[in-house]
């Protein structure tokens, strides 16, 4: 009987003590976060190794904590279709490669379209978030898509040709077919090479088979992806480095977030951006250790050679520029902040792709 009193006496008190302030369990938010590509590749890998750790702990303390799903490798969405599915809803939060999407989103492939820029990616990074903040064209264009825009990103290191066959100069392109992302297949017109789309999911079969017979490709992929075995030939062409992708998340659902769920995942975005650039600045020259290992297949463009390249283009930027004024956007405004933040970052330009 005395057990019983005890118990029941110390319902109130139980009771009381789950009631205190700061005891309540978090409220448990379901986030899909979604990327075309494998984990191999190093915008990936950072997504479950800095851009969740960085989200969760900044939602310590806080009443909120998510509860993560992880959609890789064409799990949920392809390379490219990823804006789809944030769109859709089916992805609360994505890793977005803007150079798959030039068509929805022509104002974030600025870089892509002036060729032989910077080879550094943190100085196209800062440039990117510059324009970002400064030109507002540039962040309503996610909102077409019901995309929120969240700040950083990845882009990718210097770009290089990787061939079966030596390339010492433009003439040697000549009827050759050459795979690229995007919008940088224009970079081989006029060259006399025959560009054609592709994405690195796939080039490694597209070179062995024969589909290709090079590619424009990035060191900290290419040696990851093992295209050196298929493609043995490196020639340094300092196409520059390329804004390649951000970090949005749904817009109606991030409207419906509390704050502080808001400013985690901004704060993981940033936090996100600092460790890509770091670990690919580490990684890139392990990456043409391993790509070009052999001296005899590696070929470093000279400045003549570069400038011819960059000369026998048609006006790339200036194309894309007037295509999206036509769309209603700032393509002009953009592509002369762009190229006047470079010149101000002392970038030796291959060509000023602000001159008509």
């Amino acid at each position: 009987m005395k057990n019983s009193i005890r118990t029941y006496l110390s319902l109130p008190v139980l009771a009381a003590g789950l009631a205190l302030p700061g005891t309540a369990p978090a409220q448990s938010i379901d986030v899909t976060l979604v990327n075309g590509h494998p984990p191999i590749f190093l915008w990936v890998k950072h997504l479950s190794e800095t851009f969740i750790p960085a989200v969760n702990a900044a939602l310590e303390g806080t009443e909120h904590e998510i509860n993560w799903s992880e959609a890789y490798g064409g799990s949920l969405a392809a390379v490219g279709g990823e804006l789809e599915a944030i769109e859709d809803g089916l992805a609360e939060v994505g890793a977005m490669p803007t150079v798959f999407l030039p068509n929805q989103l022509p104002l974030q492939n600025v870089s892509y379209n002036t060729p032989f820029g910077p080879s550094d990616p943190q100085i196209v990074m800062d440039t990117l978030d510059m324009l970002h903040a400064t030109v507002p064209g540039m962040v309503e264009s996610w909102h077409a898509y019901d995309a929120e825009y969240l700040g950083g990103g990845f882009a990718l290191d210097n770009y290089v040709l990787m061939t079966t066959f030596p390339v010492t100069s433009i003439d040697d392109l000549q009827g050759r077919r050459i795979g690229a992302p995007g919008p940088a297949v224009n970079w081989v017109e006029g060259t006399g090479a025959v560009g054609v789309s592709g994405n690195l999911t796939t080039y490694y079969n597209d070179i062995q088979t024969g589909v290709f017979e090079g590619v424009i490709v990035f060191p900290t992929a290419a040696a990851p992806a093992r295209l050196h075995e298929v493609a043995p030939y490196v020639t340094i062409t300092d196409f520059g480095a390329q804004y390649a992708g951000t970090l949005v998340a749904n817009r109606t659902w991030f409207a419906d977030q509390p704050e502080a769920v808001q400013n985690a995942l901004r704060a993981g975005a940033e936090a996100y951006t600092a460790a890509y650039l770091a670990e690919q600045t580490e990684r890139v020259e392990a990456a043409m250790a391993t790509i070009a290992s052999d001296e005899d297949r590696l070929h470093v463009l000279s400045a003549d050679e570069r400038a011819r390249w960059a000369a026998a283009l048609p006006d790339i930027a200036g194309n894309w520029a007037a295509n999206a004024d036509g769309m209603g956007l700032p393509g002009t405004e953009v592509l002369n902040a762009y190229v006047e933040a470079l010149k101000d970052a002392g970038v030796d330009l291959g060509r000023d792709w602000s001159q008509r």
